[in-house]
């Protein structure tokens, strides 16, 4: 399902990409460590995704206001636009599947999706 769904992808950004600009989304202004904690990956691996997407603008590095030693990565304009067209056409493509299921195909998913949920959050 995750292959299916990135083939409906139309940005040029990669799905490394993708996931780091929803995990500043989601976690709002934070520093590269905590970016990097959140995507479960060592800070030195997602200092070149991070550069990458303040490059194209879609992120915005500012100081920290509190340690001049770090920096805080933020959403920009332009990257909440990116994120927002992308779901809203993974959401119609899925939108679209669900609606061909039954009722009981559905409550299936339902079901299997808060098992999996729970699974992820272990």
């Amino acid at each position: 399902m995750n292959r299916r769904l990135r083939q409906e992808r139309q940005s040029d950004l990669t799905p490394t990409q993708l996931s780091v600009l929803g995990a500043v989304l989601k976690i709002g202004p934070a520093t590269p460590s905590a970016i990097a904690a959140h995507e479960r990956v060592r800070p030195p691996s997602i200092t070149r995704t991070l550069t990458h997407l303040v490059d194209e603008g879609l992120a915005i590095r500012e100081p920290h206001p509190d340690d001049g030693r770090q920096v805080l990565i933020s959403l920009a304009d332009k990257g909440d636009a990116v994120l927002a067209e992308e779901r809203t056409r993974r959401d119609l493509w899925l939108g679209h599947r669900l609606a061909e299921l039954t009722t009981d195909e559905r409550a299936t998913l339902r079901e299997a999706a808060a098992l999996l949920e729970r699974l992820a959050q272990s």
